[in-house]
Parts: structure tokens; C-alpha cells; sequence
């Protein structure tokens, strides 16, 4: 048998896990229906139209599939060589944020681009984080092993490097997510020595500077303490979030019955949509969201330990990062374990540029399931 005869035959026999991308599908639907929830009231008032931000995540939702099928249709070597390229190119976009009549502002941070006559906003961020794990998967797979205290080095300086945009807008979350992904990225291929030592030596200094830059972060931190110290405005988020989950109990209160939307519940289908769910589907409903995650992470799992290809495997481990870690600050913020950091629910919390590139991951990570079945010769129908 020749190799093209040999290729198309493996090429006929795969089949992609479902799993995949059925997993994140059941979670935007979740996201929608709990996006019309705790929109409703306030949509009807000002627009006469109950469902109108539960519709606009629907066509997010449509344009992220259909942006998930063509990064899925780009050859994973496509992605390999233009990797550079992508990471300064999204660089330079996260600069545009704080230019007047480009940038928009919203609760006194810059982090959206305004698109001129399409009435939406794109958060450079999100491209921001998928570009740097993308070029960290092509740089360790080729590096770390040569020279690990170098790469450290290397890898630190390009990420303190790639979020300075992102904190002069500022976007500590996503600066944070981003510094959190590289340092698991190279800990996936050398090891924890080099970051649990530099993490150690530098923790408090950099929060001592971030805490001077901005004093706001001071007020958040005491508000994350002792939230019931300023009731009323520091604190009052916190405390909303908790009451929902204390008014859902473990079955909740029903979906469209939750009272935390009416204005108790700041960000109550963006940030703080987990609460929501806490409220109206209850415990339960929160311990479906975590196990959904869960089962996802262990296709992904399977994937990565599949994979013989040491840039596809850093990169499924790179993008598997940047979808958990925000549910595990977004879930940690909201309940009161860290304080809040304004992240996003992946494929739950209503926002479409989070949406599209939460599914252009899923894509990506098709097509690496793809190349390594390829790869091995395995046929996932068995």
C-alpha cells in the first residue's frame, strides 16, 4: 500500500470525538437560556423585547461554530508557522483599547475595540491569550529542553512583555490568566523548579507594584476580606452572589424565578452568571456546570497523552488551560475563595468575542485530535 493510499484510508476510518464539541454546545446553551433569564426584565423595560440578549448570544453562537469549522479546516502547520505573526499582531491590536475613538469604556477599564457600524465591541485580550499559547507550544516544543533556565527566562520575558497592553487598560484577569497559562505551559515541559522559585522570590513585590499602580486593586482585596465592611458599594457584589446561592439552595428557585437579576445582581449574565445559575438552577445546576467542564478536560486529556508530537501536544495542554483556569477564577471569584477579577464563564457568560474564541479552541483542538489519530494510526470508532 502506498502512503497517499495509506493516508486516505486513515482519513476514512476517523471520526472525531463528539464529545469535544457537543460538551462546549450543551454549555452555550446553558449560557442562552440563563442569558434570557437574567436579561428579560430589563430588556422588556427598555426595549419591549424580553429575549433580545439571549437572541444576540444565539448569533454569536452561530458565528463561533462557524469560525470553530474553519479553524478546524486550517492544517495545524498553517498555525505552526504563522504563530509570530499572530502574537504581534494581536499584540498591536491590544494597544488599540486605549486610543480615544477607537477604545470604549465600560466601569472605567479600556479593554474593547468599538467595530464602526456593526454595534458590537471586540476585546483584543481574548485573542491576546490564544496567540500567546499558541507561540509558547512552537517555542518550548523546541527550546526548553536545550537550555530550561534560558527558556524560563525567555518565556517570562515574552509574557511580562505581551500583557503590558493589557495592564495599562487594565485587564488584570486576563494579564494574570495569561502569565498563569505560560508559566503552565513550560512547567508541562521542563518542570516546576524555575517558576515555583521565581514565583516565591517575586509574589509579593509584584502584587506590592500592582497594589501602587492602581489602588483600587487595595479596596478590592480589603472588599474580598470583609465584604460586609462596605455593604453598599465595595463589597456589594460579593455579597449579591452569595445571597443567590443561598436563595437557590441545592434545586433552586426555578429558571425565569431568580430575584437577584432585578438589579441586586451587578454582571448578573456576564461575570457573575454562575451565581445566577446558583440561584435559579441551585447546587445542582452549578455541580452539572463543574462536571460538564470536567468531562470535557478528560477528552482533551485522552487527546494530549495520544499525541507523540511534543508542539501538538504543549499546544493541546497550552489551549486546555486557557479554557479551565478561567472557569477555576471565574468560579473562585464569584463564590468569594479569590477576589474578583471580572472573568468570564467559558462559553456560559454572554460576551462574543469570549464565545468565538472560547469555539475557535475547539476547533483547534478537532484538529489536533485529528493529526495525532493520524499520527498513531488509532480509530477512535474501535
Amino acid at each position: 500500500m502506498t502512503e497517499r493510499s495509506e493516508t486516505e484510508t486513515k482519513e476514512r476510518g476517523y471520526k472525531a470525538n463528539p464529545f469535544i464539541w457537543v460538551i462546549p454546545l450543551i454549555l452555550s446553551g446553558i449560557g442562552i437560556l440563563m442569558i434570557t433569564s437574567t436579561t428579560s426584565p430589563t430588556s422588556f423595560l427598555y426595549t419591549g423585547t424580553p429575549f433580545q440578549m439571549g437572541i444576540k448570544q444565539l448569533r454569536w453562537l452561530g458565528i463561533a461554530v462557524c469560525g470553530m469549522l474553519f479553524v478546524y479546516a486550517v492544517p495545524v502547520r498553517i498555525w505552526y508557522r504563522l504563530s509570530p505573526v499572530l502574537l504581534i499582531t494581536m499584540w498591536l491590536l491590544s494597544w488599540l483599547p486605549l486610543f480615544p475613538g477607537i477604545g470604549e469604556a465600560i466601569g472605567g477599564a479600556r479593554r474593547w475595540i468599538r467595530l464602526p457600524g456593526l454595534g458590537v465591541s471586540l476585546q483584543p485580550g481574548e485573542l491576546l491569550c490564544l496567540a500567546v499559547a499558541l507561540h509558547l507550544a512552537k517555542f518550548l516544543s523546541k527550546n526548553a529542553d536545550r537550555d530550561p533556565m534560558k527558556s524560563f527566562v525567555q518565556t517570562a520575558v515574552l509574557t511580562i512583555a505581551a500583557v503590558i497592553p493589557l495592564l495599562s487598560q487594565p485587564d488584570f484577569g486576563t494579564s494574570f490568566l495569561i502569565f498563569i497559562v505560560a508559566m503552565g505551559m513550560y512547567v508541562e515541559k521542563v518542570g516546576w523548579r524555575y517558576p515555583l522559585f521565581a514565583g516565591s522570590l517575586l509574589a509579593v513585590p509584584s502584587l506590592v507594584l500592582l497594589i501602587i499602580m492602581a489602588p483600587y486593586r487595595m479596596r478590592r482585596l480589603l472588599a474580598w476580606l470583609d465584604p460586609w465592611r462596605d455593604p453598599l458599594n465595595k463589597g456589594f457584589q460579593a455579597i449579591q452572589g452569595l445571597i443567590a446561592f443561598s436563595n437557590g439552595g441545592f434545586w433552586g428557585s426555578g429558571l425565569g424565578h431568580g430575584f437577584q437579576k432585578l438589579n441586586y445582581l451587578p454582571a448578573a449574565y456576564t461575570d457573575f452568571i454562575y451565581a445566577a445559575v446558583g440561584e435559579e438552577l441551585g447546587f445542582a445546576g452549578t455541580l452539572c456546570i463543574l462536571g460538564l467542564f470536567a468531562f470535557w478536560l478528560m477528552q482533551t486529556r485522552e487527546s494530549y497523552f495520544r499525541s507523540k508530537d511534543s508542539f501538538r501536544a504543549s499546544l493541546i495542554w497550552g489551549i486546555s488551560l486557557t479554557v479551565v483556569l478561567p472557569l477555576v477564577i471565574n468560579v473562585a471569584g464569584v463564590t468569594k475563595m479569590i477576589p474578583l477579577t471580572g472573568m468570564p464563564l467559558p462559553f456560559v457568560s454572554y460576551g462574543g468575542t469570549s464565545l468565538v474564541t472560547m469555539w475557535a479552541r475547539v476547533g483547534l483542538l478537532l484538529r489536533l485530535e485529528r493529526d495525532s489519530w493520524m499520527e498513531t494510526g488509532e480509530s477512535n470508532a474501535g
